[in-house]
């Protein structure tokens, strides 16, 4: 019995220990939890979608997800390395707006002189710990090292494969200012960011950067959490505003009437980046399905849709491929624009756009 009580008591200092690791963040407290408990988003202790959401779906079951998992697609991850551009990031023209995608839900706007990064995970996995969610062959060639001086990182929630512990504090000195969901900033203060770069965003709110480029936080259909509680931080999607051009960055939500609303709102916009990829019929309300992703680009009078949210993680049961091959397929039949680059590959906004469907095998 003693053995049994010691071996559990040592078992539970591990884990307590395991968690007080820095790549779980911070609680909101002080000050921010304050701002936290006033914001209308906020109820019955932690943030809530515009309209009732569950993580899963009332007919998913354990039983029914396990099928899903030992039935998952063979072709969760790509056989061979994914093909790639080298693009050097600091002499990259930006006379017009040009992106570069560098896999699931980073990418790199830049514009006029202005950087912005968004969700840069370049650890090569989407976990807090580096062997589970690790990056396809071929998907982790760029790293904090290649980056130019950032203007602005924005960090839409604070899941693991859009908040990465060791790529945000390896890019600390190359950022000016970063901008996030209300109550993210408790992890980057933890992490050593300075209070006065972070600018922690609600719904609807916004901030006009000294170059005069403003984002406007807008709602998303999702949630967050880096431990075992949901919803302490806020997730949204952002409207980035540029001399001429306007860029939703969709973050990660599952389909709802908000993309309508903001199109009639902020409309219309000369690219939206929509998440596409990660989805399954247990969690319909939290992801969009390929389809939906083209329905959501219509509501928001997008002029343009880089899918992302793919291409470098398998955090769903689909074939790696799945999500873009769905998603072109209902795009050409709506004769909606797109752009599907390579990893690396620049995307000059209003002009030619990159649709080789590279991911299929020669």
């Amino acid at each position: 019995m003693l053995i049994t009580i010691v071996i559990v008591a040592l078992l539970a200092a591990a884990f307590f220990l395991f968690m007080r690791r820095a790549v779980f963040g911070a609680d909101p407290a002080s000050v921010r939890l304050e701002r936290i408990l006033k914001s209308p988003n906020y109820k019955n202790g932690s943030f809530q979608n515009r309209e009732p959401t569950e993580v899963m779906a009332k007919e998913a079951s354990n039983m029914g997800m396990l099928r899903d998992y030992w039935n998952r697609s063979p072709d969760t991850e790509p056989k061979q390395p994914l093909p790639s551009v080298r693009t050097d990031l600091k002499a990259l023209s930006d006379t017009l707006p040009t992106v570069v995608w560098f896999g699931h839900s980073s990418y790199l706007i830049k514009h006029k002189g202005f950087t912005l990064l968004m969700d840069p995970v370049f650890s090569g996995y989407a976990s807090p710990v580096s062997f589970f969610g690790k990056a396809f062959p071929g998907a982790n060639v760029y790293g904090a090292t290649d980056m130019p001086d950032i203007d602005l990182l924005v960090l839409s929630h604070d899941h693991y494969d859009h908040l990465d512990y060791s790529t945000i504090v390896e890019l600390i000195p190359k950022v000016k200012h970063f901008v996030v969901s209300l109550g993210v900033g408790a992890h980057l203060e933890r992490w050593g960011i300075p209070t006065d770069r972070i600018i922690e965003l609600d719904w609807w709110e916004d901030t006009t950067l000294p170059s005069g480029v403003k984002i406007r936080a807008t709602p998303a259909r999702h949630f967050s959490g880096r431990s075992f509680v949901r919803g302490r931080t806020l997730w949204s999607s952002f409207v980035l505003d540029l001399p001429g051009y306007r860029i939703f960055l969709g973050g990660d939500s599952g389909y709802d009437k908000t993309f309508k609303e903001l199109g009639e709102k902020y409309g219309p916009f000369d690219l939206a980046m929509l998440e596409c990829g990660q989805y399954n019929s247990s969690w319909p309300n939290i992801h969009m399905f390929p389809e939906e992703v083209v329905t959501a680009g219509q509501d928001l009078r997008a002029k343009t849709i880089l899918p992302v949210h793919w291409g470098k993680f398998s955090l769903a049961y689909h074939s790696w491929t799945d999500p873009i091959e769905r998603f072109t397929k209902r795009a050409n039949a709506a004769g909606f624009p797109y752009a599907n680059p390579k990893i690396g590959e620049p995307v000059v906004v209003g002009g030619t756009l990159p649709t080789i469907e590279w991911w299929r095998k020669p």
